[in-house]
């Protein structure tokens, strides 16, 4: 399990839900709706950091020297 200094992806983004519900009802106080913005800034830059770093992954899978060569033409006339 990821900690809280470094959530995984869905953890992130489960806490980004409950910031941002928490800043919609007006329930904070400003030093605490500053705060959770704050913390919400850290999490959607961890996000879109683990978002492309998955990217770069899935390119790095699909790159044509990666996929095997297409038969040849002439072996597929009968």
């Amino acid at each position: 399990m990821a900690s809280k200094k470094n959530p995984t992806f869905e953890q992130a983004l489960t806490r980004l839900e409950e910031i941002a519900a928490g800043l919609e009802d007006g329930s904070m106080s400003l030093e605490d709706s500053l705060k959770a913005y704050e913390e919400g800034v850290a999490l959607v830059r961890l996000c879109q950091k683990t978002l492309e770093s998955a990217k770069l992954r899935i390119r790095e899978q699909s790159e044509p020297e990666d996929l095997p060569e297409p038969p040849d033409s002439q072996q597929l006339e009968l």
